[in-house]
C-alpha cells in the first residue's frame, strides 16, 4: 500500500485519502465525517458496487446473498464477525442478489452464498457455499496477501 491509500466511505461512498501515519480505525470521511471503518459489512447496490471495489486500496470481500437463502442467513453473523476481525486490512461488503439481480448475472453468480475477493477492482478469488468463521478467515487471509 502506498503512503496515502484511498478508502471508500461506507456511508456516502466518497473516496478518501488516509495518511499512513494516522491510525486507520480513527479515520473519518472528509465529506460526511463518519468513520471509514465500522467493523460491519457494507451494504452495496449496483450504483455503488463498481466504485467501491475499484477505489478501495484494501481488498474487498463481497458476500452475494438473498433473504430467502437458509445458508445465507446462517452465514450472516459469521460474516459480521469477520468484518470486525479483518478491518482495517480488508473491507467486507454484501450484495442482495434479489435486489441486484443484474449485477449478480453480470458477475456470473450461480449459487448463493458466493463470496468474491476483489483487489484493485479485479476478482482474485471466489468461493460458493456457506463457511464457518475459521474457514472464512483462513480463506480470506490466504488470498489477501
Amino acid at each position: 500500500m502506498n503512503d496515502t491509500p484511498h478508502i471508500v466511505c461506507p456511508h456516502c461512498f466518497v473516496s478518501n485519502r488516509v495518511a499512513a501515519a494516522k491510525p486507520p480505525l480513527a479515520a473519518k470521511c472528509g465529506r460526511c465525517k463518519q468513520p471509514l471503518f465500522t467493523g460491519q459489512p457494507v451494504e452495496l447496490g449496483a450504483a455503488q458496487f463498481q466504485r467501491f471495489i475499484d477505489h478501495n486500496a484494501i481488498p474487498v470481500v463481497v458476500d452475494f446473498w438473498a433473504p430467502w437463502c437458509g445458508p445465507c442467513k446462517m452465514m450472516a453473523p459469521v460474516f459480521r464477525e469477520a468484518a470486525a476481525i479483518l478491518e482495517p486490512r480488508v473491507r467486507l461488503a454484501k450484495v442482495n442478489t434479489e435486489q441486484e439481480s443484474g449485477l449478480a448475472a453480470q458477475l456470473g453468480i450461480r449459487s448463493i452464498p458466493t463470496l468474491i475477493i476483489f483487489k484493485q477492482g479485479q476478482e482474485v478469488a471466489r468461493q460458493a457455499g456457506a463457511m464457518d468463521r475459521h474457514s472464512l478467515l483462513r480463506w480470506a487471509q490466504g488470498h489477501i496477501g
